[in-house]
């Protein structure tokens, strides 16, 4: 289901939160990006594997119609690290992203 675009990052965050924590996930704010019309990237800790903590992210984007979508740049979880390192190139291009980090036992990301 696209997100609708006219309201504030900060909103769409904090529902966000509210309903991660509500499904007994947690869920905070890593870095917060402009009020009104930042991005969003929400990492999602998947838990430790022997070569150590794993990771998925999911990134707002725009389908050729203009909505807003939710996207994955990578395939599947991938090293914490990795995900880390593509955050901050992320952040360098564009300083208005938010950065929301869960954790969830069953790897739910709570994007729409």
């Amino acid at each position: 289901m696209p997100t609708s675009s006219r309201l504030k990052t900060e909103i769409r965050v904090a529902a966000h939160l509210r309903r991660a924590q509500a499904a007994g996930a947690f869920a905070h704010i890593a870095r917060k990006g402009d009020p009104d019309a930042g991005a969003i990237a929400v990492k999602v800790f998947m838990g430790r594997l022997e070569t150590g903590p794993v990771a998925r992210l999911f990134i707002q984007s725009r389908n050729e119609m203009g909505e807003t979508i939710w996207r994955e740049p990578f395939d599947g979880p991938v090293p914490e690290e990795r995900a880390d390192d593509w955050l901050a190139r992320e952040r360098r291009i564009d300083p208005d992203l938010w950065i929301v980090e869960v954790e969830d036992r069953q790897g739910r990301s709570f994007v729409e």
